[in-house]
């Protein structure tokens, strides 16, 4: 980690070149009254070896999922990432490439995307899709913005109370100034009824949202709600786990309009929250109101293949006021990632992995069943479920991480759901089941938690 020095000559050199005589000069701007008139309170600095040794030990202390059986769901996954996606996108070429957004990015990085762009089509069953968004959560909201200027609704917005809470949150939050109103459907039984979903539907309404499986691992229906929708002239959006589609019905095949995702099951570390991957594919009709950029695949003039940024409709590539969104980058090296993933997989391997995932997980379901607790809902599920612990769930999660076992997490961590739930919330806890698991690991988590 090499030093910066910020001597008194290079301090003064600045001052100057600013026009002023001094740092306290440089802040009378700033009222007096607001200034700190202390010294900051800081440790004493360190030499070099001294820093690196501290930093060490401050890394030390973080437990990576590798180091332990992670049992985490609720969005984010240890699936088992092959040595060869590691090895692929750590070539330099890809690893250190700078803005490979640009229309001046290598041929390399632009057919790299122009490849995830396929593979997520053949994935969802989707016509068009971008070349990735920051994370699921904004290309939730993404796709709920792209509706509202296909249909020409601002109305409101149906979503399934089983949609992951904090997507929730992050619509609220880009929405909450566009005078639209967000309609919840109650799925206090883990899934919706699509009776109720319908009941909402209007000619007001600018999309319909269904997360399949939803944030409780449970499956909804989408077909029959996707079909109310488009009677009333609404886009119907899915969003989606990649790895169920290993088994489960294409969005596409559902009826959807718009298919989004969060990417990091496809050979993405878990890595502290991120930084992760956001899919977002939809029908060809509705391409021009796609955020982000599309890459494309055309000839040179020497009639040779080649890839180009065939539509760029963010605001730094056009006027502000044609463009569908103010996504800056994307999510180039994590698209890569998901591509050589799902390439190394292809639809037999994606669908072992499916399978193998949800066998699992309803075997420990059956086994923390047999431990004591409850499966708080009975609805088929994918490799995800929810058990009522007959304590407090954060401290059933702290009992297992005493016993090497990441499990969770609590649902009255969410303040959303837990308004939606009630006091029950903190008696949920959310158990996810990934093909890295084994029997043995599950055994062991039981007999803790018995």
């Amino acid at each position: 980690m090499p030093y910066l020095f910020n001597t008194a000559e290079s301090q003064q050199d600045m001052l100057k070149t600013v026009g002023v005589k001094s740092v306290d000069e440089l802040f009378d701007q700033v009222p007096r009254e607001l200034r700190l008139d202390r010294p900051l309170q800081l440790p004493p600095p360190l030499s070099e070896i001294e820093l690196e040794s501290h930093l060490r030990d401050l890394a030390s202390q973080n437990v990576g999922a590798s180091g332990r059986v992670s049992f985490l769901g609720g969005g984010t996954y240890d699936h088992f990432v092959p040595a060869a996606v590691d090895a692929i996108a750590g070539r330099s070429e890809f690893y250190t490439a700078y803005t490979p957004y640009q229309a001046e990015a290598s041929q390399g990085s632009l057919q790299a995307f122009f490849e995830y762009q396929t593979l997520i089509c053949q994935l969802t069953g989707m016509d068009v899709s971008n070349a990735s968004l920051y994370e699921g959560a904004s290309a939730m909201v993404e796709a709920v913005l792209m509706a509202m200027r296909v249909t020409q609704r601002r109305g409101k917005v149906v979503v399934l109370g089983s949609v992951h809470p904090e997507y929730r949150d992050t619509l609220t939050t880009y929405v909450r100034h566009l005078g639209c109103e967000i309609v919840t459907v109650p799925t206090l039984k883990g899934t919706a009824d699509p009776n109720d979903v319908a009941a909402l539907i209007d000619d007001r309404t600018a999309a319909v949202i269904v997360q399949h499986p939803n944030f409780f691992g449970c499956l909804e229906s989408p077909r029959e709600i996707f079909a109310v929708a488009k009677q009333h002239g609404a886009l119907s959006i899915s969003v989606f786990d990649p790895i169920s589609l290993g088994v489960l019905r294409r969005p596409a095949d559902d009826g959807a309009d718009i298919a989004v995702a969060e990417g990091q099951s496809l050979g993405i570390p878990l890595q502290y929250g991120g930084p992760y991957l956001g899919i977002l594919a939809s029908r060809q009709e509705f391409v021009r109101q796609m955020p982000g950029r599309l890459v494309g695949e055309t000839v040179d003039r020497h009639g040779k293949r080649c890839f180009v940024l065939t539509l760029g409709t963010r605001e730094q590539h056009i006027r502000r006021a044609k463009a569908t969104s103010n996504v800056c980058t994307n999510q180039g090296l994590l698209a890569l990632r998901a591509t050589v993933y799902l390439s190394l997989l292809g639809p037999s391997g994606l669908r072992e992995v499916a399978e193998l995932s949800c066998q699992k997980a309803h075997y420990a379901a059956e086994q923390l069943s047999a431990a004591g607790f409850e499966l708080t809902f009975a609805r088929p599920f994918f490799k995800e479920f929810v058990v009522r612990s007959r304590s407090n769930a954060a401290e059933v999660a702290q009992r297992a991480r005493s016993a090497g076992f990441d499990i969770g997490p609590a649902l009255n961590r969410f303040p959303t759901l837990a308004a939606d739930v009630g006091p029950a919330a903190h008696e949920w806890l959310l158990v996810a089941v990934t093909e890295s698991r084994t029997k043995n690991q599950i055994d062991n988590l039981a007999k803790a938690l018995s």
